[in-house]
């Protein structure tokens, strides 16, 4: 392992993006034919207003040694919960050469999709997508862990230092990278309920998140007692992936839920205007208590359950009944689980509470399948030298205006652009693939003055609040070095 290289005068990034999940795979696209502005502040020349400038100067990190999106939860026959136009880049730019629309003639696969008719297409094939376009965009760099963030006062520029890891993800070279801008897309991590953190922490014991279901499928499928914790669509889809697997009248199958019931996502077409820039805009010019208030119960926007998943898991359970008797398999809405524990055999005891009821019970169980969801992970890991500079709400959160970007000190006149990092100032939106490409054109107008995608002015029939519709934020109609923080 080298030591880490000393700054350079070289030509810094002017954007160097961190973490390559399908965010900022999307702004990576939509960067590739942006070119830099000129520079208003540069010596006047009538000739050099003629000449084409240079693309972007990007470059991509992720500690990964590939793309891969959610791998252990592309069950066969499992849908995205958005149109297949949600991909990286077409509702910014139809006419990219990274739309998936492309992606499938690329393979031949045009008339098949035509005819097929899915306007909703399965999460491996999305998955497949995303990896084509990886492969193909320049300014990649998996198998790099960036390690650390800093402002460089002096040049007035973010170094990044990482270090490049072999096919193994050891450690092989350190690096440093200087950039004007960056983009922080480190995505979410699962999140284990505290009460099953140590049965979750066991390497001995099959108490396994959903992320990882598909590894232990097999080994899932040969435990006695199954319980499925967690009522979004991810417990729907292992539980219904699980009863199928089971044999009639032994399912031996438990689904818990926090949520009241097993409730469909809200999926009416006013509703999903909840998903556009224009209540985006609207969210984030609420108070900060009132945005908490509305996350906490908008739960059913984002965690509720695909309709025909509901009905699939229903129609396999009544098949189930057609000779006589019940399956056994147990569903329970209302519950959470107050402690958990191990007993001999390596079987789980979980202590459970009724919340409506306010009754309590023991439930034994073989294996536990946490579809419990996933949290942002924390940027202050990252950012710690710049932690001084960051503006926070109340809560201790960073504040993120209108262009995504982290509100800092005015001596940090880089930007740091966040992607899904934001649902406290931009609502539940924010991780919604179908807002991701409108979310990369909004940096990249943003950060180079210019508008090389323009963005609609309005996008719901809706009028939230009581203005004809929420203003569009500025998209810098002239040109601003990319180095300024404007």
């Amino acid at each position: 392992m080298t030591d880490r290289p000393t700054p350079t005068a070289d030509q810094p990034h002017d954007l160097i993006g961190i973490g390559i999940g399908p965010f900022n795979l999307s702004l990576a696209a939509l960067a590739h034919d942006v070119r830099r502005p000129h520079d208003p502040q540069a010596p006047h020349d009538p000739q050099a207003l003629h000449v084409p400038q240079a693309p972007l100067n990007t470059a991509f990190y992720e500690q990964r040694p590939a793309f891969h999106w959610h791998p252990g939860l592309l069950i066969d026959g499992a849908t995205l919960q958005v149109p297949f136009l949600a991909d990286l880049v077409t509702l910014a730019d139809p006419t990219s050469p990274w739309t998936f629309l492309n992606y499938l003639r690329t393979r031949d696969r045009l008339y098949p999709f035509y005819f097929a008719e899915r306007f909703h297409i399965q999460r491996a094939e999305y998955d497949a997508y995303c990896r084509w376009v990886s492969r193909q965009l320049p300014g990649l760099h998996f198998g790099h862990q960036v390690d650390a963030i800093r402002w460089n006062t002096e040049r007035a520029l973010y170094e990044v230092d990482f270090t490049q890891l072999d096919a193994d993800g050891e450690a092989e070279a350190l690096g440093r990278a200087h950039t004007r801008h960056i983009a922080l897309g480190i995505g979410t991590e699962p999140h284990v309920p505290a009460p099953l953190q140590p049965l979750a922490a066991a390497e001995d014991l099959p108490v396994i998140h959903s992320g990882t279901y598909l590894d232990h499928r097999e080994e899932l499928l040969t435990a006695g007692h199954i319980t499925v914790i967690g009522s979004g669509q991810s417990g729907a889809e292992i539980f219904l992936d699980l009863l199928r697997a089971r044999p009639h009248g032994r399912e031996q199958l438990h689904w818990l839920a926090r949520t009241p019931a097993f409730a469909p996502m809200e999926y009416s077409k006013l509703g999903l205007e909840h998903f556009t820039p224009d209540y985006t805009r609207y969210f984030h010019g609420l108070p900060e208590e009132t945005r908490d208030h509305l996350v906490t119960r908008q739960w059913q926007l984002h965690k509720g359950i695909d309709t025909d998943t509901i009905a699939a898991i229903h129609d396999e359970l009544y098949r189930r009944t057609l000779h006589g008797g019940w399956p056994d398999a147990t569903l329970t809405p209302g519950v959470r689980v107050r402690t958990a524990g191990r007993l001999a055999g390596n079987r789980l005891e979980l202590h459970l509470e009724h919340i409506e009821q306010g009754t309590r019970t023991r439930h034994t169980t073989d294996a536990v399948v946490l579809a419990t969801g996933y949290r942002e992970r924390p940027l202050d890991t990252l950012l710690t030298a710049l932690a001084p500079h960051i503006r926070r709400d109340t809560a201790g959160r960073p504040r993120v205006d209108l262009h995504h970007r982290l509100e800092l000190d005015p001596a940090v006149t880089g930007n740091i652009y966040v992607q899904n990092a934001e649902r406290h100032t931009h609502g539940v939106g924010a991780p919604d693939l179908g807002l991701a490409a409108h979310r990369s054109a909004t940096i990249l107008n943003h950060l180079t003055g210019t508008t090389p995608y323009p963005l609609p002015d309005r996008t719901a029939f809706t009028t939230f609040g009581l203005t004809p519709h929420p203003a569009v934020p500025p998209q810098n109609p002239r040109p601003v070095p990319l180095r300024q923080n404007t």
